[in-house]
């Protein structure tokens, strides 16, 4: 997979010793304020070589010349040909480490996560026969037919849609593609009907966040509804109610999704509807709350829960805000412990990259020392197999369990 050059030279380029460094152990981004030397301007999608100082090969990488991070390493080490069969052999690892990882109760996961698996600014994701690709960077838009051949050769799948990153959304219309085109097959008549661990969920594959459904929570819902039996939930930041889901699956009495979003919300119920022949979630009392989570946690009445589930969006997107961001978390922590039944859990999530792991359990900790509480840690996660995180940057989830 090649874009057309015009230009006879290989694209070469020089980066500053620091990032040579990060890139002979792994790192696969080089920024533009990391070039040194170019010999030449660089087309989007083209592979790009980076030389040492001592004028050895020492990687090949995707060039975009549109993002502050210019170059996305493909291969470091020894020099390789980047071509069909390399690429039909770097789709097959990925594939690889998730067969046999899911059956007919989990049609919905991700194929491809992107620099951790060695597609750097791409993700697939598969909902039943609907694959949905994410692109992140302009790179792969002149590959984009040649890409769409090797998948389909290998998944064969049903249709494919294209999501792009908002950044990119402009750049694209030049090569003809657009957010929630689909790519291949007949577009869907609405929201893609697919199985988490039995449970139904819809996800919105040509509108919705992310490529539809946040797929990566997948193994902090099914110890959720490990959690569940016979207590009221609250489910904070609950988005379109999977945690609910699974609660009321575990055998939850009640459930609260609260979220500031009445689109939300309205799926949420949706979400909940597709499961109602499950005698448990039938059992189960569902309630919608539409409010800013912060605010409601803050002032709500003497609500007691025995299961309280925070899972905010990313509350640093950039390294400024990671302080204000610890805040937040230690904030939102103390309210919901204030709501917690004696005996109750307490879930605590982070999807702010920025904000590392020991940084994010440390504040949930110190939190609930503070509360004056007795509590008992029951466990810490991260990635599931599906979202692999290969490098700093890429570990970005992490969920923490207390009992109280």
């Amino acid at each position: 997979m090649s874009p057309s050059n015009p230009q006879n030279s290989r694209l070469r380029l020089r980066v500053r010793p620091a990032v040579e460094s990060r890139l002979r152990s792994g790192h696969p981004w080089v920024f533009a304020e990391s070039i040194t030397e170019q010999n030449r301007e660089g087309q989007a999608g083209e592979l790009g070589v980076v030389y040492d100082r001592s004028n050895r090969f020492l990687a090949i990488g995707l060039f975009d010349p549109d993002s502050p991070i210019r170059l996305r390493a493909l291969h470091t080490g020894r020099p390789q040909r980047i071509d069909q069969r390399w690429w039909g052999q770097r789709l097959e690892q990925a594939l690889e480490l998730r067969r046999g990882a899911f059956d007919a109760q989990t049609t919905g996961f991700r194929w491809i996560n992107g620099e951790s698996d060695g597609w750097p600014g791409l993700v697939l994701d598969r909902y039943e026969e609907t694959l949905v690709l994410k692109l992140y960077t302009t790179a792969w838009l002149p590959r984009l037919d040649e890409l769409i051949e090797l998948i389909c050769a290998e998944l064969r799948p049903e249709r494919i849609v294209l999501r792009l990153s908002r950044n990119l959304q402009a750049a694209a219309e030049r090569f003809g593609r657009v957010d929630g085109q689909v790519l291949i097959g007949v577009p869907p008549s609405g929201a893609i009907i697919f199985r988490e661990s039995g449970a139904r969920f819809e996800a919105d594959v040509l509108r919705g966040q992310k490529t539809g459904f946040f797929l990566d929570q997948r193994e902090n819902r099914r110890l959720a509804q490990s959690l569940a039996p016979e207590r009221a939930v609250l489910n904070a930041f609950s988005f379109s109610g999977a945690f609910s889901v699974y609660a009321a699956r575990g055998g939850a009495r009640a459930a609260t999704d609260l979220d500031i979003s009445p689109h939300a919300l309205t799926a949420a119920n949706r979400n909940f509807a597709l499961n109602i022949s499950d005698a448990a979630v039938a059992a189960c009392h569902h309630e919608t709350v539409q409010a800013d989570a912060f605010d409601w946690l803050g002032t709500a009445s003497n609500r007691r829960f025995g299961l309280i589930i925070l899972d905010p969006p990313s509350l640093a997107r950039r390294e400024s805000e990671r302080a204000g961001a610890l805040r937040a978390y230690g904030r939102l922590t103390a309210d919901a412990i204030r709501h917690l039944a004696p005996g109750g859990y307490l879930l605590a999530c982070s999807c702010s990259a920025h904000v590392d792991a020991s940084e994010f359990f440390g504040v949930i900790r110190q939190t609930a020392a503070k509360s004056g509480r007795r509590f008992d840690e029951i466990q810490t996660t991260g990635h599931a197999l599906d979202h692999p995180a290969a490098f700093n940057e890429a570990q970005y989830l992490k969920a923490i369990y207390l009992r109280f």
